[in-house]
């Protein structure tokens, strides 16, 4: 059941780290190369809206359906691994949205480069 969030994290970090790269600064021909490659890698990479969508689908399903823990019922043991699986359940929520948020901005990032490009080419044409 983990490997699927240990895909989740490891595309965040890689969402992440190629984030950070487009909004550094460098000379205009490495920043149209590093442009012009990670839009050929969005079209494909667009599985990870549906598959966090489908865990956040998941992790819902889960809360409706968990065994409460709630009163004197419950031993010290049960309790923590209720509230451990709460604190999990949150840490994947987070992770699931910031997977579709930092796909959505290295699309912007890479749309309005693209649009300075186009204006570029525009002006120089006299």
């Amino acid at each position: 059941m983990a490997l699927q969030w240990m895909i989740l994290t490891y595309v965040v970090a890689a969402e992440a780290a190629i984030a950070f790269l487009l909004t550094l600064p460098s000379p205009k021909a490495l920043k149209s190369t590093l442009v012009s490659l990670i839009s050929l890698i969005l079209q494909p990479s667009m599985f990870i809206v549906p598959f966090a969508g489908f865990q956040l689908l998941d992790i819902y399903w889960k809360n409706e359906h968990r065994l409460m823990c709630s009163g004197e019922t419950c031993t010290a043991a049960e309790r923590d691994r209720y509230e451990k699986s709460i604190f999990k359940a949150q840490r994947n929520v987070i992770l699931c949205f910031s997977a579709c948020l930092l796909y959505w901005c290295i699309y912007r990032v890479c749309k309005y480069h693209k649009e300075i490009q186009s204006m570029e080419e525009v002006e120089k044409r006299p």
